[in-house]
């Protein structure tokens, strides 16, 4: 499943997804890319939920990516790669029911991953494991290997 799209809600929704499949009994496992280290607010409350949900996140900065400066983002990408390689290793080895690659797409945007690596990527993915990938620009060279593609966008209401 892809979640796509200029708007927001992608992680949320995809969140929403490993909540279902908790429910489901399954065991989850979310890697964020391209976040920084995030909030402790967010990550405290993704905490209680393990161990059947675990999220994952290999940045070691406050900000976004596109913001650090050159010196911090090649670090960064360091990081970055290391939270690919684990990906791989957890597809490899069959070790959850669900795997959330959030903002994964965005790698792909940025040329961090190359769509081949993404595609190969999914077509190691056992057949009992479900995968859901996040970010805002979907690139085409993916469909044949998608089941499902939501593109989500928000509409300004004026009242």
């Amino acid at each position: 499943m892809v979640l796509c799209g200029p708007g927001t809600g992608k992680t949320t929704a995809a969140i929403g997804k490993g909540l279902t499949a908790v429910a489901e009994e399954k065991t989850v496992i979310m890697v964020q890319f391209l976040k920084g280290k995030g909030g402790p607010d967010v990550m405290n409350v993704l905490k209680r939920l393990e161990p059947e949900m675990k999220v994952f996140r290999f940045e070691k900065n406050e900000g976004n990516y596109e913001d650090l400066p050159e010196e911090q983002k090649k670090e960064e990408l360091i990081n970055i790669k290391n939270a690919i390689n684990f990906a791989k290793k957890v597809i490899a080895t069959d070790g959850c029911g669900m795997i959330i690659l959030d903002e994964i797409l965005g790698l792909t945007d940025r040329k961090i991953l190359t769509v081949d690596d993404l595609i190969g990527l999914i077509r190691q993915k056992p057949d009992d494991m479900d995968m859901i990938l996040t970010g805002k620009v979907f690139q085409e060279e993916l469909r044949p290997y998608v089941d499902i593609i939501s593109s989500i966008e928000n509409l300004k209401v004026n009242h």
